[in-house]
């Protein structure tokens, strides 16, 4: 499992793997959370249709959400 950064605070680690993964820590994750509900962080343009062009195949299933696959 690679190392990555934090999103939050920027340490590194094996985030990935552990429980609250990006994050290296729930307070991390909410310090996160907060910044989208306070529209800190926010999309820069609407998702539109020809955003998802090229994903309609994909085939739906719980490997898509394991980083590891």
């Amino acid at each position: 499992m690679p190392k990555v950064k934090c999103p939050t605070c920027q340490k590194q680690g094996h985030w990935l793997s552990g429980a609250h993964g990006p994050f290296c820590s729930e307070r991390c994750k909410l310090v996160d959370l907060g910044k989208w509900l306070g529209e800190e962080h926010r999309l820069s343009e609407p998702l539109r249709p020809e955003h998802f062009q090229g994903y309609e195949e994909l085939t739906s299933g719980e490997h898509l959400d394991s980083p590891e696959s």
